[in-house]
């Protein structure tokens, strides 16, 4: 049986109820410790302004860099049982969270299926995704333009990166 090729994955993480940073970090290891799984990059996490409904508390973001081979409806399913277990409850679009996790990019495919879009179909238009993603992939290349390009048209103000480069391992 052939082995299949890992695939360079991103994620957005992100939360603003009890303690969103400890709950990121656990659904990262929750993801590292899948065996088709490997987190390989993390950026530093950032605290960053509600966007979309702006009445809830600042948010905590951050992205990561995961080689899989898994399929992007398995990841997703992956990610969507980690939130499930971390007591994720989905009330309100773009309201108050203790974790949320999104797939950003799963390599260079295009997917628009039921509740999968991929490319993120929001993420360009979102400093608080591209601030961390730039972090550890500002070169990716997303529809013809480097992350890192597609942010300098974003309004970033707000965003403050935290010290603690390894956050999520413990």
């Amino acid at each position: 049986m052939p082995e299949i090729s890992p695939e360079r994955a991103f994620l957005s993480l992100g939360g603003n109820l009890g303690e969103p940073a400890q709950a990121m970090g656990a659904a990262l290891r929750m993801l590292d410790s899948e065996p088709h799984i490997d987190v390989v990059a993390v950026s530093s996490l950032y605290r960053t302004p509600p966007w979309g409904k702006i009445d809830q508390p600042d948010f905590l973001n951050a992205a990561a860099e995961l080689r899989t081979t898994l399929t992007p409806r398995g990841l997703l399913d992956v990610c969507l049982e980690a939130e499930r277990r971390l007591k994720r409850v989905r009330k309100e679009r773009w309201g108050p969270r203790l974790i949320d996790m999104d797939i950003l990019a799963f390599g260079d495919s295009k997917i628009h299926e039921a509740g999968l879009e991929i490319p993120h179909p929001r993420m360009l238009e979102r400093a608080f995704v591209l601030v961390p993603l730039a972090e550890i992939a500002g070169d990716f290349v997303i529809e013809g333009l480097s992350v890192g390009n597609h942010l300098t048209n974003l309004d970033a103000s707000g965003i403050e990166r935290l010290p603690d480069r390894d956050w999520w391992k413990s």
